[in-house]
Parts: C-alpha cells; structure tokens; sequence
C-alpha cells in the first residue's frame, strides 16, 4: 500500500521565518514529491502571510519528523490529508 500526504503551511509571517522553513524543507527534501508556494502580490501589497503545499512520499516516520521540525517554527499552521492507495 502506497501513502500520500498533503501537508497544507500557513505562515503567518512569511519575510521573518522564510529562512528557517526554507532550511527544515531543504533537510526533509528526500520525502517532498511536490511543493507549491502562495503569497499575496500585487503593486500596492505583498503580503506577509504565505501558504505552502507539499505533496510527502516515501517514510511516513520522516514526514513525522518534518511536521514536529516545521511546528518548532511557531508562528505557522499545519493541515494534513492523508490519502492510501491501493494497487493490485
């Protein structure tokens, strides 16, 4: 059985904790398939809060210890789905 996991980040400061999240995506980078990255831009804005989604594979145990490191952050929500897939 094959596991997926969408981690759904929201940095609520994206300019203070952009290096820090950066560091812990690039250590865990063997277990992340896909990462998207979201910010308000315009001319007027650009806003502080980011969202990032991330597509894990491989070692469920790796993607619990991404969670714990990016929850040490502080300053972020975590939203998780899990999907199973079953091939025959």
């Amino acid at each position: 059985m094959q596991q997926t996991m969408i981690l759904g980040i929201l940095l609520f400061d994206r300019i203070k904790e952009a290096g820090r999240t950066q560091e812990i995506l690039t250590r865990h980078s063997d277990v992340i398939r896909t990462r998207l990255g979201f910010h308000e831009l315009s001319d007027k804005v650009c806003s502080r809060v980011g969202t990032i989604l991330l597509v894990l594979q491989g070692d469920a145990a790796k993607w619990e210890q991404l969670e714990a490191d990016l929850a040490e952050i502080g300053g972020i929500e975590i939203q998780k789905m899990k999907f199973e897939q079953l091939f025959r």
